[in-house]
């Protein structure tokens, strides 16, 4: 058997395996058709007349703008309960006293003395946890797919219809400051624009000391209409030191400062808007689903009064998208093509002094804008894909056409509408609030391509007849011990537990704008055992050898026979240890074919585990937080073992080759 024959089969045999996971991948994983399709004021988003005849004007479009500015400050893994006040507890437990708690006083103080102008949320955010496709949903308003957790690294820019993108075509001019990550997102869509990197998580103050230097200045010159400043403190004092440190305190009091600032600036047409875009853990990470890391905080004021009625006891929980399509409406602009979002009803039921009825029929007016718009969403992506349920998707449709032809009859019957106006605005949410669990269900499917592919691999035959053959137990052994290292060096296969602090080992104060640099250092810190003992799989091959040449050196030398042993012939000698080999270097060859598809089987093995678990308990509740990171871990960590184990196989060859070429050299020698 010669040598490329070998690493071709080997090849060839990963690259099934790769296929496999391949087809798992994209049919188990959140995936999604991205449309281009963009959402225009000369388009309403369905037949009948807009609210208030607003025939496409503009500041205008298809609802009436309520605000002419928005100030939105995104306090990066903003959880929610760093909003509450500093003795919140739970009825019939003592207080609980937290460095993190009560630092955002400013929220609490303008929630009981203007009721009517302030709101604070719980915004539910869905998994990933990580802040670009947090980005993408709080522009979109669209779910992102699970596997981009992994392009938090290296973020593209959104080419689906979003906030920014509407703003700038309707001429708005949009100022940021603060999280570089925009500027990958939305190249070139800003007026002016201030970024700051944001991978160091060591650096606490760089970020929000940058901000803050240019905010005061931006807000006062009344050149922007959109002010976006992303601060990173938060997030990083979480990753360095965790929430209940001092220094998490620290950085609240300095954002609770930052919103008492602008809220002083503020002016009667300008609309505050303060949220996380996700949680964080107890150890300060995010990534995952848990509830701390799901639930965001999210607060709005105006000087304007904004509510008719005062806060409830408990904040209302929101979905984090719904945000999306409620901006899009207040500000005038049509809400963007793929949002599965619900908008906030209240926002549009005027101040305090409306009447009952008119606030009824503004919130219907614009939960039919926006159940036309992902009306309109659900009909284009059915007709560019299959994704939907067809089933599910025709009595939506069904529910969309009920409500829309109440909502027309109750425009034209103004006398019975106080009686139908609850039951149209019911419809509406029903219809909203089923679209957008229907897409999360939707976007989840399982293909068993993956499981037909790995029973082709694993019925190749890796019997090879001669006399170096490892045994399975070995073999299982050290794919095992490749596992034990794994977990024993402090790792685990969810995303919240990566290292991340092993991007700056040798570079402590950064990497500047190179993104491939940590998360190569990342990688390798995650997948050193996985890669090392791929790599040295093929010394299995020699081990015997090594046993068999100490057993022979006893039994050269028994106990009571030394002088007999000095006397005995040195051509009774074997040859000892891996020197052996080139006593038949074709078996050496498939010996180590052999042994590679051995390793491979049992890393497969291990992998098929992992997606019939993923497969099996695909509508589990922790399917996003345990089976899927298993997964990806498992398939990622095949892929470095797999490659591993063609350079560990190609090394010893190598060896071989040189070993080979040394002892003909060497017979020659003698020869002569």
């Amino acid at each position: 058997m010669q040598k490329a024959s070998v690493l071709l089969f080997l090849a060839w045999v990963c690259f099934v395996f790769y296929a496999g996971i391949a087809l798992f991948t994209s049919g188990f994983l959140l995936t999604r058709l991205e449309l281009t399709n963009y959402s225009s004021c000369q388009e309403p988003p369905g037949p009948g007349s807009l609210p208030w005849g607003s025939q496409g004007k503009p500041g205008a479009c298809w609802m009436a703008s309520r605000f002419s500015r928005v100030v939105l400050v995104l306090i990066d893994a903003l959880r929610f309960d760093f909003a509450q006040p500093q003795h919140s507890h739970v009825p019939g437990e003592p207080p609980v006293s937290l460095p993190f708690l009560g630092k955002l006083s400013s929220l609490h103080r303008i929630l009981e003395t203007q009721p009517h102008h302030a709101r604070l949320y719980r915004s539910q955010v869905d998994p990933p946890t990580t802040t670009m496709q947090r980005l993408k949903a709080l522009t979109t308003g669209s779910l992102p797919t699970f596997i981009d957790a992994g392009s938090n690294f290296a973020s593209h820019a959104i080419v689906e219809d979003n906030l920014i993108k509407q703003l700038t075509s309707a001429g708005r001019r949009v100022v940021f400051m603060g999280d570089d990550t925009w500027k990958d997102l939305f190249p070139g869509a800003f007026s002016k624009a201030f970024f700051f990197p944001s991978f160091n998580v060591r650096d606490l103050d760089t970020v929000d000391n940058g901000i803050l230097e240019h905010l005061h200045p931006t807000m006062d010159s009344g050149e922007w209409d959109v002010l976006i400043a992303h601060f990173l403190g938060v997030d990083h004092c979480g990753h360095k030191h965790g929430p209940h440190h001092p220094e998490m305190a620290k950085k609240l009091s300095q954002m609770d400062q930052v919103i008492q600032g602008l809220v002083e600036r503020l002016e009667n047409d300008t609309l505050l808007v303060v949220a996380g875009d996700h949680g964080m853990t107890t150890n300060g990470d995010h990534g995952g689903d848990s509830e701390l890391e799901v639930s965001a905080a999210l607060f709005l004021y105006s000087p304007t009064a904004l509510f008719p009625s005062t806060p409830p006891e408990e904040p209302e929980v929101i979905p984090q998208v719904s945000l999306v399509p409620t901006l899009a409406l207040l500000l005038g602009l049509p809400i963007p093509f793929g949002n599965i979002g619900e908008v906030m009803a209240e926002l549009f039921s005027g101040g305090e002094d409306s009447q009952p009825h008119s606030s009824a029929l503004a919130q219907a007016s614009a939960l039919h804008l926006n159940a036309q718009q992902v009306s309109r969403f659900l009909h284009t992506y059915s007709a560019a894909t299959r994704d939907l349920q067809a089933k599910e998707l025709h009595q939506l449709q069904n529910l969309f056409s009920k409500a829309s032809a109440d909502y027309q009859w109750l425009l034209q019957s103004p006398n019975g509408a106080e009686a139908t106006l609850p039951t149209v605005i019911a419809e509406l949410q029903q219809f909203l609030r089923g679209a957008r669990a229907m897409c999360i269900e939707s976007w989840a499917r399982f293909s068993l391509s993956f499981l037909l592919l790995h029973l082709l691999a694993a019925g190749i035959p890796i019997t090879t007849p001669g006399p170096f053959i490892v045994p399975w137990r070995a073999v299982s052994a050290w794919a095992l011990m490749a596992t034990q290292t794994f977990y024993s060096t402090g790792h685990q296969p969810v995303f919240p537990a990566i290292h991340w602090h092993a991007a700056f080992v040798g570079f402590p104060e950064g990497h500047g704008s190179c993104t491939w640099l940590p998360a190569l250092l990342v990688g390798a810190n995650t997948f050193a055992s996985h890669l090392l003992f791929a790599v040295g799989c093929p010394l299995l091959l020699l081990w015997p050898f090594l046993c068999e040449s100490q057993g022979l050196r006893k039994r050269q030398q028994p106990p009571g026979n030394e002088a007999e042993a000095r006397v005995r012939p040195e051509e009774e000698e074997e040859p000892l240890m891996e020197m052996r080999l080139r006593d038949a270097p074709h078996h050496f060859y498939a010996a180590l074919l052999q042994l590679g598809l051995k390793y491979l089987f049992i890393l497969g093995i291990q992998i098929l585990a992992c997606a019939l678990a993923a497969s099996i308990l695909r509508r589990h509740l922790m399917v996003w937080k345990v089976f899927a990171p298993k997964f990806i871990f498992e398939a990622v960590g095949f892929i470095v073992s797999s490659v591993g184990l063609l350079l560990g196989i190609a090394l010893v060859m190598r060896v071989d080759g040189a070993v080979s070429s040394w002892f003909r050299q060497l017979f020659l020698a003698q020869q002569r």
